[in-house]
């Protein structure tokens, strides 16, 4: 999987489904935490990674 949460760091704020360019989105928040829902469609843009406010996501 190219895409890592860092989970305990994560607020579930949002912005990484928000940004995320893939349709479907990668990303879903669930119990206040973003998870990975596709990870199959990430493209390894990085946009979520330089967008994470508690920069908890990162690529393999």
């Amino acid at each position: 999987m190219p895409i890592k949460i860092d989970t305990p760091k994560c607020t579930g704020e949002g912005t990484c489904q928000t940004v995320c360019p893939v349709d479907p989105n990668v990303f879903e928040i669930k119990d206040g935490k973003s998870i990975i829902i596709h990870p199959e469609a990430c493209i390894e843009c990085g946009t979520c990674v330089e967008s994470c406010p508690e920069k908890c996501l990162s690529l393999d």
